[in-house]
């Protein structure tokens, strides 16, 4: 079904407004909807508190330029901390996960 969706999204691309949503926890299905989108934009949740892999979902999501990926980290950066050093705690997860997802999109291997 989830194959079906993104060929139809894709048809559906004239003006270049479309894109997907995919769950970061399933690296080889986000690869396959790469594949099937190889122009599409992809919204990765997942990292971060619900434990998908940044590294692998990454080089199965990026496009063949390392781009076209909008990785979501919403609870492991707005929970980095419950005290008072919140704000610090929450820009040093943010600058983590910034440095691990460029690090995953240049060691990607290149199609």
């Amino acid at each position: 079904l989830y194959q079906r969706v993104a060929e139809r999204v894709r048809s559906w691309n004239e003006q270049g407004n479309c894109g997907l949503v995919v769950g970061a926890n399933y690296p080889a299905e986000l690869a396959q909807v790469r594949a099937l989108c190889p122009d599409l934009p992809l919204l990765l949740p997942g990292i971060g508190a619900q434990h998908g892999d940044l590294a692998q979902a990454v080089r199965a999501g990026a496009d063949s330029q390392g781009e076209r990926i909008l990785v979501n980290v919403a609870r492991g950066i707005m929970y980095a901390s419950n005290g008072p050093d919140f704000a610090a705690a929450a820009g040093q997860a943010a600058e983590r996960y910034c440095r691990a997802i460029n690090e995953a999109r240049e060691n990607r291997p290149i199609p």
